[in-house]
């Protein structure tokens, strides 16, 4: 991966997150299908932990284009809310790709 990529940061927490959740495994006792569901478990953590920014970005533009999509804004106003909700994107989900 590039360092350039904006999304390099979220990968490497990824991959610590399961390197780590197969050390921690290595060492406990337990059954070889608990050590996998542990491991799972941690890689599900991680992705959700990296990627609730760009839910809580989607959730918020999805609320904006409903209201434009009622029709109740005249074109000028619909275009200064969009700029507003664009505007209080995080940095981190601005043009970033999500893979």
């Amino acid at each position: 991966m590039q360092k350039d990529n904006p999304n390099t940061e979220r990968y490497i927490a990824i991959a610590r997150a399961c390197l780590k959740a197969i050390n921690d495994t290595a060492e406990n006792s337990g059954s070889r299908e608990e050590k996998i569901q542990a491991v799972y478990e941690a890689i599900d953590q991680a992705f959700q932990a990296e990627f609730s920014e760009y839910r809580q970005s989607v959730a918020i533009m999805a609320t904006v284009l409903e209201r434009i999509a009622s029709g109740q804004l005249d074109g000028g106003k619909a275009a200064d809310l969009a700029r507003k909700t664009l505007d209080q994107q995080p940095e981190t989900t601005r043009n970033a790709l999500m893979h």
